[in-house]
Order: structure tokens, then C-alpha cells, then sequence
């Protein structure tokens, strides 16, 4: 896989998630405008899957920084955070991104944004603790080719939509339970069952590709950024070290959660001290560690 077709696929990939998640809302609406016998639920769902379209593409950013608990910083408070992202920055051909510090001992670091001209970059101050300066370029660079290769856009809409998806499927399952129009005079008692069935059956199965589709955007594009990195540093050993260090460190971020856990160069919930069964590895958001290093240090090997 080449970056350009990395980057039209990102783009394809985003309009279809936007548009799956608008279907998707929909469909809920409909089932349960027919459970419920009002046709009211059907147009608020219209409005809700237009509205979070809207905020998915405009305002995602922001709802991310918000939950990581991320504070914009200067030059002046961090130097040489702001010094390596600026320069790398100008090697890439990119326009600075907002540079943010989550205040968390655990190292870890993501990028953000609907795009090249409104990006940001946030690490942890343990990610700043324990890195040295080679290391930060590496990891600086990871986020900004995940910026360069359009990643960022898709990434950050899936939060969005993949938690309001959640909360709506939750939210439909509980009043599926309840109970929906049990007027049966009219003959309509066995299509109201059916109709239930359904109800609920997608409420359960919508978390679930909610997730599916939040997996499907993962690993590859971490080998990718990863390659790209390299190319950009023209140090790849940086970026290995600094994966090796973070990988070591165990600890788990305090705001971190499943909707973001994709966003993070590193799994803020991955188990660092067992092993990984083949289950594990299927749910898994990230490649591991250990293969991403072995790409970095393997000249030649593909990703």
C-alpha cells in the first residue's frame, strides 16, 4: 500500500463511516417509530444523524482534546516539544500543528484534526519524562504523518460516532425492554413482536459493528505512519526506542477510554505483562510492539 492510496482511501473510508453511521441512525429510528407507533422518532432521528455528521467533521477535534484531558501549550513552556514538532513540520511540508500536554504519567502521544490545516498534536508529560530528544522526533513524526496521510480526519470521527452509536443502541435496548405500543385491538399484535425482535436485536449487534468498524481503520495505518516516520527522521532506531520504552512503562491512561483507545500510538489499555492469545489479537486496536519495531529495523520489510 502506497501513502497516496493510504491518503484516497482514508477519504473514501470517511464518507462511507458518515454516511453507514446516517443509515445506520435511521434504520434505529424507523424500527423504533414502528414500535412505538410515532412517527416523531423517525424525524429526530433524521435530525441527530445530520447533526452529528455536522459536529463529527467540524468540532470532533475539540471533543477529543476535551476527553483526554489535553491543555494547549507555547514555546515557551515546553521548548523543545515545540522546537521538534516545528521542525519536523517544515521537513514534511506541513502547516504547524496546536501542539497540546496531557497532564498523565503514562507515555503516550496522538494526533488530531479534520485535516492538514486544522491538526494538533498532544503527548503526555510521561511521554516527555522518559523520551529523549531522538525518541520525541520519532514519535513527533508517527503523528504527523498520521496528519500527512489523512488518518486523522477518519480517526477522529470514528470517536464520535462510534461512542454516539453506543449510547443510542443502549439507549433504544432500555426502552425496547420497557416496552413499546402494546395496543394489539387492532390486529396488529404479531407484527408489534416482530417488530420488537428486530428492535432490539439491531440495538444489541449496533455496539458491536460500532466496534468492528472502529478495528478496521487501525493497524495498518500505524505500520504505515510508522514507515513514514522513518523516512521523515531518517532515523528509524528513534522511533523504535521510544515504542520499546513505551511499551515497557504498563501504565494505562486515567482519561483514556475504547472510543479514543485507537487514536494513541500505543494501546492505552493494552495488557503489557501477558501474553496475547489469538482472541486477544483479534480485538486488538494496535499491532504489536514488538512487530512494528521489527518493521522499523528490518530494511526492506514490507508492512
Amino acid at each position: 500500500m502506497t501513502l497516496y492510496s493510504q491518503q484516497s482511501r482514508n477519504v473514501w473510508k470517511t464518507w462511507a463511516l458518515m454516511s453507514g453511521f446516517f443509515v445506520l441512525v435511521m434504520a434505529l429510528g424507523f424500527v423504533f417509530s414502528r414500535i412505538y407507533g410515532n412517527a416523531n422518532i423517525l424525524y429526530i432521528a433524521v435530525f441527530v444523524s445530520v447533526a452529528m455528521n455536522i459536529a463529527s467533521y467540524w468540532f470532533s477535534d475539540k471533543i477529543v482534546l476535551r476527553m483526554a484531558g489535553a491543555t494547549a501549550v507555547t514555546r515557551e513552556a515546553y521548548p523543545e516539544l515545540w522546537n521538534v514538532t516545528e521542525n519536523l513540520s517544515i521537513t514534511a511540508g506541513l502547516p504547524m500543528p496546536k501542539v497540546y500536554v496531557i497532564a498523565d504519567p503514562a507515555p503516550n502521544a496522538f494526533a488530531t484534526g479534520r485535516d492538514k490545516d486544522h491538526s494538533a498534536v498532544a503527548v503526555t508529560t510521561g511521554l516527555l519524562a522518559i523520551l529523549d530528544r531522538n525518541e520525541l522526533e520519532g514519535v513527533i513524526a508517527h503523528e504527523l504523518s498520521h496528519i500527512d496521510n489523512r488518518d486523522i480526519l477518519l480517526q477522529t470521527v470514528v470517536v464520535i460516532l462510534v461512542g454516539f452509536v453506543t449510547l443510542l443502541s443502549d439507549m433504544f435496548l432500555r426502552m425496547g425492554f420497557i416496552g413499546g405500543n402494546r395496543d394489539n385491538d387492532r390486529g396488529g399484535g404479531q407484527a408489534q413482536v416482530i417488530i420488537m425482535i428486530v428492535g432490539i436485536v439491531l440495538a444489541i449487534l449496533s455496539p458491536i459493528a460500532a466496534v468492528l468498524i472502529q478495528l478496521a481503520i487501525s493497524r495498518k495505518r500505524e505500520f504505515l505512519a510508522d514507515a513514514s516516520a522513518a523516512l521523515m527522521t531518517r532515523y528509524p532506531e528513534g522511533l523504535a526506542s521510544a515504542l520499546g520504552k513505551i511499551s515497557a512503562h504498563g501504565g494505562k491512561l486515567a482519561k483514556a477510554n475504547h472510543a479514543t483507545a485507537h487514536l494513541f500510538i500505543s494501546d492505552p489499555f493494552a495488557d503489557k505483562t501477558h501474553k496475547r492469545g489469538l482472541f486477544t489479537r483479534l480485538f486488538m486496536t494496535h499491532p504489536p510492539v514488538e512487530e512494528r519495531v521489527s518493521a522499523l529495523l528490518s530494511p526492506g520489510k514490507t508492512i
